[in-house]
């Protein structure tokens, strides 16, 4: 049985054992910090990831590919917010306009792409 991992929370799955450290690191949410999941954008499931040369390579029909680095240490607080996950507030890093931009073109709604940020722990996930 081939593991799968899921980098970004309800995006496509990768079975290279190079993302298992990235396993649920990044969610994708809206302006209201509420994470989004398949079952209301069923686009998610066309985003795929892969892990190349120290970058999160994100692709999606008809966009360019985005590249986001791995390990960015988080020392700037102005990228930082709380959101909540099943209960559990969780501080996490916002990855910037840009890559809010191509979240929000390919999903069509507005949307951010969020990394969880290194001091916090998800303890309950809602189901993928």
């Amino acid at each position: 049985m081939t593991l799968q991992y899921f980098p970004i929370v309800a995006c496509a799955p990768t079975s290279n054992p190079d993302a298992a450290p990235y396993d649920k690191r990044w969610l994708v949410i809206d302006g209201a910090g509420r994470l989004l999941m398949r079952k209301q954008y069923p686009a998610l499931a066309q985003i795929t990831v892969a892990i190349s040369f120290g970058y999160l390579a994100i692709r999606a029909p008809g966009m360019l590919r985005m590249d986001i680095p791995l390990d960015v240490i988080e020392d700037d607080d102005s990228v930082c917010r709380e959101i909540t996950i099943g209960g559990q507030q969780i501080r996490v890093v916002d990855e910037g306009d840009l890559t809010a931009a191509w979240m929000s073109n390919y999903l069509g709604a507005p949307s951010r792409l969020v990394k969880i940020h290194p001091e916090s722990t998800v303890v309950f996930w809602p189901e993928l």
